[in-house]
């Protein structure tokens, strides 16, 4: 064997899922040229080493296929990394504070503070959103902007005076400005239901220059990655202008930047305009136009405004206008006549169905066998609608939204109603393509592992049990919702999602086995070490060498991501690399052993059920010496 036929890289000692069923599992894997060329056995593949081949020692350790985002806002999301504030899994409204507080202190005029979505008031131990007494104090001068969920934003007083919102200005259509007995706005904008009041609020804050916004987009990416996410499908966005603010992505990419492969729709712009925003793109996009790691994936997820249905659970179901029929259906027939794909935001059945009916008249005159179109969400959908998709070739995204809002959809409509919401395993026994991601970064966190282990155990970050049984999914099931499954959603079947001979070399190594640890811990994975097309573009712990890919410091210097790093606030460890809230949390709780269950991690123990489905975490409870559940 010559050197140009050795492998690149070579992994061995793992414990590999390969998600391959005629080879599922495996201990080592050989790369070449971004792709797997050996899967097997350690006897097989280390012997395949040339002088230059790189070999990394797992040491028994887990490795997964890289995961995929079946729906992630992460060109949008990238623009504005730097300048968020992240409270995704912080656990407790205090600590969140301190956290605002912290970064006020640091944020220069006429920047503002942005806290903006990925959590909920029911992550909190205190089971509350701030109020906005609470931060006009911490906030007196620097505005700042609190978006949660789709539901509502607080500005502080010195964000209103920002917007410029007045006695004078006027009601929103579809949204609230709430008002005190003066008639003056108080701070607290409501969706009823459209969120189009929060995203034309937030829009008028300051952005950051180009150079600034490539920075953050890498650091974005890199927050993926130490979660183990190796791709993801855009799903475009509110303020997300095509081509203009895919600029920054395409400078990564041709800079052979990306670390995130990223398949990309087009999302319209212009409400009665949506039609000439596809006629014009249809003419100057092509489908599938780029590469493996930058490419068109078709339309969506807003095809008509008329069609969207927000999914604020704390209103009741929107009625969709008259005429979303004809306009739906003049745009999908562009869509269908030039052969792409297409991807439609539904929360509620009843929109679901009224599409339907576009789609099966439009089928009668351009067959949409072969296009890979789907219904995102669809966590009411009825089993009448599945049948019909699978009917007609279609598919389903979910997303963990009701991870973050279940306990709203239970106070508006009851457990009952909620148990299914969405079906998943009801359509995966239908047959239908369905696949999983997390519509992040504004209604969910990005986090992959909190949407594994909502699939997995039924219950949304707050801890209540949302799902029986019989629509939870095993961990397999769940891993293939997050790899292959989503091959479908951007045409890449046989590409990517598995480890097999052939296909795109990504891969994760998890810090701890999603396999064997409790329901309990899922949530709380992230990546020891995560390759893309056989390059390390995160390292940790005893993979941190193997790593030189990391972004040069956010930008600008007041960046939240210096100081808190992502989710959880993970950037701030002391000499112990335990996290700054962690820390806080043990020392809270007066336990003078040392946990072997729970690790100190009480935030999330208190907020977890007694894990009686898994026998080996539940007697481990029993035992804790913390007594943190």
């Amino acid at each position: 064997m010559t050197d140009l036929q050795h492998p690149d890289l070579i992994l061995h000692q793992g414990l590999f899922t390969t998600l391959d069923r005629s080879n599922p599992v495996a201990s080592a894997v050989a790369i070449k040229d971004g792709r797997f060329t050996s899967v097997g056995h350690d006897n097989e593949i280390v012997p395949l080493a040339g002088p230059n081949t790189k070999i990394i020692d797992l040491k028994g350790r887990r490795a997964l296929p890289g995961l995929i985002d079946n729906h992630l806002h992460i060109i949008r999301g990238g623009l504005n990394f730097n300048m968020e504030l992240r409270w995704d899994g912080v656990r407790s409204l205090s600590d969140a504070m301190s956290m605002l507080k912290r970064q006020v202190a640091v944020t220069p005029p006429p920047q503002w503070v942005r806290v903006v979505g990925g959590f909920t008031e029911h992550q909190f131990v205190e089971k509350r959103l701030p109020t906005i007494e609470e931060l006009n104090a911490v906030a007196p001068d620097t505005p700042v902007f609190l978006l949660h969920l789709y539901d509502r934003a607080l500005l502080n007083g010195a964000a209103l005076r920002a917007v410029g919102y007045t006695r004078d200005t006027p009601a929103p259509i579809g949204g609230e400005i709430v008002r005190d007995a003066n008639g003056n706005p108080n701070g607290l904008l409501l969706a009823k239901p459209n969120a189009a009041i929060l995203y034309a609020t937030l829009a008028k804050g300051p952005k950051l220059p180009f150079d600034y916004q490539v920075n953050s987009t890498r650091h974005f990416m890199r927050e993926l990655n130490r979660l183990g996410v190796t791709g993801a499908i855009d799903a475009g966005g509110g303020f997300q202008s095509y081509p203009e603010d895919y600029a920054v992505i395409q400078k990564l990419h041709d800079e052979d930047q990306l670390t995130i492969r990223l398949a990309y729709n087009l999302f319209t712009q212009k409400p009665k305009g949506e039609k000439d925003d596809f006629l014009n793109w249809t003419k100057t996009s092509k489908y599938k136009q780029g590469d493996d790691y930058f490419r068109h994936n078709g339309a969506g997820e807003m095809l008509v405004f008329s069609a969207a249905d927000f999914e604020d659970f704390r209103q009741p179901r929107p009625d969709m206008e008259p005429e979303m029929e004809g306009e739906l259906e003049g745009v999908v027939r562009i869509l269908a006549e030039n052969r792409w794909p297409w991807r439609l935001h539904a929360t509620y059945d009843e929109t679901i169905s009224r599409a339907l009916d576009v789609f099966e008249r439009v089928n009668q005159d351009i067959p949409l066998e072969g296009l890979n179109w789907f219904f995102d969400h669809a966590e009411t959908i009825s089993d009448q609608s599945i049948d019909r998709i699978a009917a007609l070739g279609g598919g389903i995204a979910v997303q963990h939204r009701m991870a973050y809002q279940g306990e709203y959809f239970v106070e508006r409509y009851g457990h009952g109603a909620a148990e299914a919401t969405p079906p998943v395993k009801k359509m995966l026994d239908k047959g239908v393509k369905v696949s999983a991601g997390t519509d992040a970064t504004r209604v969910a966190s990005y986090n992959p592992w909190v949407s594994l282990s909502w699939l997995v155990t039924g219950r949304t970050v707050g801890g209540m049990q949302l799902y029986p049984q019989r629509n939870c999914l095993d961990r397999e099931t769940a891993l293939r919702m997050w790899t292959e499954n989503v091959t479908w959603f951007s045409n890449e079947e046989g590409k990517k999602g598995r480890i097999q001979a052939g296909q795109l070399a990504d891969i994760v190594v998890p810090d701890r086995d999603f396999f064997s640890c409790s329901e309990n811990e899922i949530a709380d994975i992230s990546a020891q070490l995560t390759i893309v097309g056989g390059r390390v573009v995160y390292g940790a712990g005893d993979f941190k060498r193997f790593d030189d890919n990391a972004p040069p410091p956010a930008m600008p210097d007041w960046s939240p991501v210096r100081t808190f790093g992502g989710y959880g606030a993970w950037a701030e460890p002391d000499a112990n690399k335990q996290p700054a809230l962690a820390r806080k949390m043990a020392m809270s709780c007066g336990c003078a052993n040392q946990c072997g269950v729970h690790g100190h991690d009480h935030a999330t123990a208190w907020s977890s059920k007694l894990p009686i489905s898994d026998l080996k975490g539940f007697w481990g409870a029993l035992g804790c010496a913390c007594w943190a559940v």
